[in-house]
């Protein structure tokens, strides 16, 4: 009697034993299968927040290169962030980001500073709105927006999901004081003629004829309005500041072959080693370069061969010393497209007329004083 008694009380412990291993292996289950759902939705959070921040960046670069006011490139940010977003699901549910136009540092879509896109602490400031080269994104999955990311097992133990959040910031060189060679080994994309300050001073108040437009979907150069002035790059008698021309980014004794190859393949390394390795301006803002007054008839098939093909070229503040003893004073970096070429027949029909365009450059060297360039910036990047 008394074994039997044992045996059924064994056999109800192990019953009991059994049970409550079902149960915590069901929540070791549980466990798994929602930690790795939760895993799953911080990855798709973060990849969201990068392409929003990346997407937001660029278009705000964009808009002030065709020279909106901060108001609409910061509008045009904080609106690309929200589509972008709206791109990606996260937990196959639709993802929403709160605009923020307030700017609020607390807010999902911040526009800021950063000094050194490269330093360790990259310190994002949110004054000098004029100075924005910077975009922090905050994707959130919680009780106020999207909902949490929803538990499936767990709810057994009561608990319903859990609250995620992921940033990312990507920033861009605006300002720029010049240029070293790309790390990939690549020629710069700088073209050795020179554009007087006054020139481009009356470019950029609306000062310009309006004779050729840039094609997005053939990406060619053809006739017509555009509402992007334009500007003839060819000297013919400016007077002061000085008559435009070629300057020598290389060898003081730049030939017209070399001219022709920078036209056409742009600055190399091997030419940025006459100047110390890069190109940029001193402490008060300038670089001295030796020229020629003047653009030759014998490089108009190169000029002609990159129509359409951003360019950057220098702008000077004054000239000094006729012919090729010239001596520029680089105060500025213009990102440029050649609509046209004209370099034979009558002086008054001569022209390289090129307009304002934005370009991406490789290799740039940024500057702390706002203006130093327009229509240039480096590669947006992610530096959070």
């Amino acid at each position: 009697m008394k074994r039997r008694q044992k045996q059924q009380e064994r056999r109800g412990t192990i019953a009991i034993m059994g049970a409550i291993l079902a149960i915590v292996m069901l929540a070791m289950v549980a466990f798994s299968v929602d930690v790795g759902y939760v895993l799953t939705a911080k990855e798709e959070l973060q990849r969201t927040a990068d392409a929003s921040a990346l997407a937001a960046c660029w278009d705000y670069g964009k808009s002030l290169s065709k020279g909106q006011t901060y108001t609409l490139a910061t509008q045009a940010g904080r609106s690309t962030a929200s589509t972008y977003a709206s791109y990606n699901q996260i937990t196959k549910s639709p993802t929403q980001i709160d605009t923020n136009t307030s700017n609020s540092p607390g807010g999902d879509v911040v526009f800021g500073y950063i000094s050194d896109l490269g330093g360790a602490a990259n310190n994002f400031q949110t004054g000098a709105t004029t100075n924005y080269n910077a975009i922090q994104v905050r994707v959130r999955k919680d009780a106020n927006i999207n909902g949490k990311v929803p538990y499936f097992f767990a709810r057994i133990f009561g608990v319903q999901g859990q609250a995620l959040t992921a940033q990312a910031t990507a920033a861009l060189v605006r300002d720029i004081k010049g240029f070293k060679a790309p790390a990939d080994g690549s020629n710069l994309d700088l073209l050795p003629f020179a554009l007087d300050l006054q020139t481009w001073n009356s470019l950029m108040a609306g000062s310009g004829g309006d004779a050729w437009k840039w094609d997005t979907a053939t990406k060619k150069v053809v006739a017509g309005s555009d509402g992007v002035l334009e500007v003839n790059l060819y000297p013919q008698g400016t007077g002061s500041p000085g008559n435009r021309g070629t300057v020598d980014i290389g060898s003081s004794n730049n030939s017209t072959a070399d001219i022709a190859r920078q036209i056409v393949n742009g600055i190399s390394p091997h030419d940025l080693t006459y100047l110390g390795g890069k190109i940029e301006f001193d402490t008060n803002g300038e670089l001295q370069l030796n020229g020629d007054t003047g653009i030759s008839a014998g490089v108009k098939d190169e000029l002609a061969s990159i129509i359409g093909k951003p360019r950057v070229i220098p702008v000077f503040s004054k000239v000094q010393g006729p012919g090729n003893n010239a001596q520029y004073t680089i105060v500025k970096w213009f990102g440029i497209r050649i609509m046209d070429v004209q370099l034979t027949g009558a002086m008054s029909k001569k022209h390289v007329t090129i307009q304002a365009a934005p370009m991406v450059v490789h290799g740039v060297l940024p500057s702390p004083t706002t203006g130093t360039s327009a229509y240039v910036y480096s590669p947006v990047v992610l530096v959070k």
